[in-house]
């Protein structure tokens, strides 16, 4: 069945049903020759999010696009009137959606050429039930297909301007910190405490169910009033767009922190912002694409340390076992890079073409792998888009991108082997390096808070190779081996230059040929490495703690949504 283009507003495609035991389980949409899915493998508990979500708005359920039609249904069930705005009577036809409507005078389908008509409708319909407020909830796919029509929609239907919330009201906000695990979240938490920014922490868990989650959300914010939620890269955001369309309806801006690759995260997410959520990214190279993408809100926030656990220390022994004169803290990257290629189940062509990107992705000027792949290997994009799910498809990237890692740190590190370094890590660099014992010492994992701290002061020089999913930003090392007032060696980032001075804050090797000299000549000049380490300590007290960046990201939030 085809719908044509009306005006060229809309892409034309062609939509089929997909059954399962006789029964219509999704609807495939053939568009712009590419193949679309109505509601994919989260399709149905999607819709019953929607449903939740919108009925939790206290208004109106206005649903842009019926989908499978389980939305308007469960809001039915539930005995909340509904209006359906649907401009795709083809899939209509597949799903039954608007038949399931039919004769119910608690719900109003409406598919109208004119935006504006559709909007008098809704008030009308909103009127007659004793609702003056509604709740717009659009289908991610029939959004696509309707852009313009829904943005008219969605202005047409805009409330008269009302004051908002009273929000924003002292000098310092109120923050809401959500997450489903404690990442990051305590130094947020010990920095706004030290601010005097009032502070709420609220764990979600993974299994918690969808109305004791939105009851859970709503007591909180009801409760402690906070001026924004405030996550860490994504986490305690529900993939099936929940806690989005919740914060929508309350009005409430979500400031969202990405410590690591947001592309490799928030393609799994759909929707993956409100229209008041802003993105904050450790890699000031990410903020364009983020922004080209659609993005409305993204800025520049890069990493910190916490200065008051990652700190001089009392020293330890001068015969303590951690004592060496080079050391490398970080993960081989051999089990993590196998479980991710695991996951992707790559087939045959894009498993034999593995090495091969993985060794030309680290001096690529691209920043993803799907970019890499168009222009080194073009013909192998359509196996990549083939693999079936978002899940797969940034399975098969991360794994490159780790892969790439492994054998650029291998190549690294196998440079300060002829200083016989202790290796702190997973048991990978026994698969990596032999000789463990005469050239090189394996020290297991250290806890981060407890130990590392004690660890960096006790190498003369502490050795760091970033991991390639950034090509422009610095990693944790970098901040935390100068809190502690500690010698570090590191590779040259774009980036760096922002945070610390090359050659005066902190020691750099442009390629790893230098490695060797630069380890030697700092061996050789103990001064030197006091200067930079004093230096380097300096400016991370001045400018990279976690009160700083709290600071910054507070002023960001002020001036986006304080007046």
């Amino acid at each position: 069945m085809a719908r044509p283009d009306p005006a060229g507003a809309s892409p034309a495609y062609a939509a089929e049903a997909v059954l399962a035991d006789g029964i219509v389980a999704d609807v495939r949409l053939r568009v712009g020759g590419k193949t679309w899915t109505l509601g994919g493998r989260h399709g149905p508990a999607a819709e019953q999010a929607r449903a939740e979500a919108a009925m939790a708005g206290g208004g109106l359920p206005v649903f842009f696009g019926a989908g499978l039609g389980l939305a308007a249904s469960r809001c039915r069930e539930a005995g909340t009137s509904v209006v359906v705005v649907d401009r795709d009577p083809a899939i209509a036809a597949l799903t039954g959606a608007a038949d399931r409507l039919a004769g119910d005078p608690g719900a109003l389908w409406i598919d109208e050429a004119d935006p504006v008509r559709t909007a008098e409708r809704v008030r009308a319909f909103a009127a007659a039930n004793g609702l003056s407020a509604w709740t717009i909830s659009s289908h991610p796919v029939q959004r696509r297909l309707h852009p313009a029509y829904f943005a008219a929609l969605a202005a047409a239907l805009a409330p008269d301007p009302v004051s908002p919330p009273p929000r924003w009201q002292n000098a310092l906000p109120r923050v809401l910190c959500l997450t489903n695990k404690l990442f990051l979240l305590g130094e947020v938490m010990a920095a706004c405490s030290r601010l005097g920014a009032p502070c709420h922490y609220l764990e979600t868990g993974p299994e918690l169910d969808r109305d004791d989650f939105i009851a859970m959300v709503r007591r909180v914010v009801a409760d402690f009033r906070p001026d924004f939620v405030l996550t860490v890269n994504h986490l305690g955001v529900d993939r099936q767009g929940v806690l989005l369309e919740l914060l929508e309806a309350l009005r409430l801006p979500l400031a969202s922190w990405f410590v690591d690759s947001p592309e490799l995260i928030l393609p799994l997410y759909a929707p993956a912002v409100t229209r008041e959520t802003v993105l904050f990214t450790w890699d000031a190279d990410s903020v364009a694409p983020l922004a080209a993408a659609g993005f409305p809100q993204v800025h520049y926030l890069p990493l910190a340390a916490d200065e008051t656990r990652f700190c001089p220390r009392p020293a330890l022994p001068a015969d303590h076992p951690w004592r060496c004169r080079v050391s490398f803290v970080g993960n081989s990257m051999t089990r993590k890079t196998r479980l991710r290629l695991a996951a992707a189940a790559p087939p045959p062509l894009l498993a034999g073409a593995f090495g091969e990107l993985a060794d030309s992705f680290g001096a690529s000027d691209a920043r993803t792998v799907r970019e890499h792949l168009a222009k080194v290997r073009p013909e192998l994009l359509p196996a990549y888009e083939a693999l079936g799910s978002i899940e797969r498809r940034l399975a098969y990237a991360t794994a490159v991108i780790w892969e790439s890692t492994r054998r650029y740190r291998a190549d690294c590190v196998s440079r300060i082997l002829p200083w016989q370094p202790i290796l702190v890590g997973d048991p990978g660099w026994r698969e990596t390096f032999a000789g463990q014992g005469r050239d090189w010492r394996y020290q297991a994992e250290l806890a981060y808070y407890d130990q590392l701290p004690d660890f960096y002061p006790l190498s003369d020089i502490n050795f760091n190779a970033t991991s390639l999913q950034m090509k422009g930003a610095v990693n944790q090392r970098v901040f935390d081996v100068p809190a502690c007032r500690a010698f570090l060696l590191t590779d040259a980032r774009r980036q760096m230059e922002r945070l610390f001075e090359p050659g005066r804050e902190v020691a750099v090797y442009n390629h790893p040929e230098e490695i060797g000299e630069c380890i030697a000549r700092y061996l050789a000049d103990p001064a030197a490495r006091e200067r930079i380490m004093a230096a380097g300590h300096r400016r991370l007290l001045a400018e990279h703690t976690y009160p700083r960046r709290m600071t910054e990201l507070f002023a960001v939030m002020r001036a986006t949504f304080g007046s």
